[in-house]
């Protein structure tokens, strides 16, 4: 996996620094945010895979900064461990009441916190709650998401894959198909901003197959605008060469050298409109179907 993203919420200059100075040292890809809101604005725009969150800020406090996450679809399942002077078990029992993962007092060990975080972020991934590479959530939530969507009405499930992913993962190595897959989150994540709500749903099924559950009235939207950004924008992943060729050249299962085209978005709409569906199998069935029907056509072989 890629490196795990952390957020560190902390008005406290010395403090954040130190934290991100420690914590990019273990390897982690650590980003600081002093207030409330640019927290939750960031949060929302990359998904850490942990936050370590003050709870007295300048601004809207700790509390309300959990309260927000754990009220958003796309944020719920986001590990939080909250880092305060605070010490009285009021205040403790109010934040872990919030859905926070963890609690630690100032002044801390910083050994302990970082063992606090690997448990959370290990819990996390143990649970299938979150892909490692994406931050997105995973296997149970998108199961769980997906038993209390069949039961509302007007809702649209889009099974999302990238086209010719195995082909460049071939060529340009596991890091830099990594970072295909955290490209391809931000890229839904800005398009469901644009075009979908603050509700809809984004997870990572595994692979380089995603889900987006969202209205049926905005699905094809976001589908046209997903496909468009996507094709238009992921070639700079690809070398100068390779752009400028306007494919790659990548072995096949024979061994056999093919011509690969960029990668692309395949997308599978279903709605209750097509039928009436007795479980979430039937949905992702049917979805992956329509989705094997917008494969592009492959390119002759060199």
């Amino acid at each position: 996996m890629g490196k795990a993203r952390l957020l560190v919420v902390e008005d406290d200059n010395d403090i954040s620094n130190m934290l991100k100075i420690y914590f990019t040292g273990l390897g982690y890809d650590v980003d600081v945010a002093p207030r409330g809101m640019e927290a939750l604005e960031k949060t929302h725009s990359v998904l850490p895979h942990l936050i370590v969150l003050d709870i007295m800020l300048p601004d809207i406090d700790g509390y309300e900064v959990c309260r927000r996450l754990r009220q958003s679809t796309r944020t719920s399942h986001i590990p939080v461990i909250f880092l305060t002077q605070k010490d009285e078990r009021s205040d403790k029992l109010q934040g872990l009441e919030l859905g926070a993962d963890d609690y630690i007092t100032k002044p801390f060990d910083i050994e302990e916190l970082k063992l606090r975080v690997q448990g959370a972020i290990r819990r996390s991934e143990r649970e299938a709650l979150t892909d490692p590479r994406s931050g997105l959530p995973a296997g149970r939530l998108i199961e769980e998401q997906l038993r209390l969507t069949i039961r509302k009405n007007g809702w649209a499930y889009m099974d999302i894959r990238i086209n010719y992913f195995d082909q460049f993962k071939d060529v340009y190595g596991f890091v830099a198909a990594d970072d295909v897959l955290r490209f391809s989150a931000m890229i839904m994540s800005e398009v469901v901003d644009e075009v979908g709500s603050s509700s809809d749903f984004i997870g990572h099924a595994g692979g380089d197959n995603f889900v987006i559950i969202t209205g049926a009235d905005t699905s094809d939207k976001i589908r046209d605008r997903l496909k468009t950004r996507f094709a238009e924008e992921v070639q700079t992943h690809y070398n100068f060469m390779d752009r400028q060729q306007g494919f790659i050249l990548a072995a096949n299962g024979d061994n056999q050298v093919e011509k690969a085209p960029f990668m692309t978005f395949s997308i599978g709409i279903v709605t209750p409109k097509q039928q009436s569906f007795a479980d979430i199998r039937e949905i992702t069935e049917l979805a992956a179907d329509v989705r094997r029907q917008d494969v592009p056509g492959v390119m002759s072989k060199d």
